[in-house]
């Protein structure tokens, strides 16, 4: 499938917490963190596991940037 969002993060699903209605995926990127918050019903429809490979797949009009 080819997508217009630019900014991909190939990574591995480290831990999924799951709520009522929403779900919370744990992303490692290259020794760093990425947590998406997404609905419970996609995390079942993607059939989402811990030590999954995933895309996480930013579209955003706003980005932060800070210094260490």
């Amino acid at each position: 499938m080819e997508i217009s969002a630019r900014n991909q993060l190939r990574g591995k699903i480290t831990a999924i917490k799951l709520g009522t209605v929403m779900a919370e995926v744990c992303l490692q990127v290259a020794g760093q963190e990425v947590v998406a918050a997404v609905t419970r019903s996609s995390v079942e429809r993607l059939r989402l596991k811990v030590g999954d490979e995933a895309v996480a797949i930013i579209k955003a009009t706003e980005v932060m940037i800070g210094t260490p």
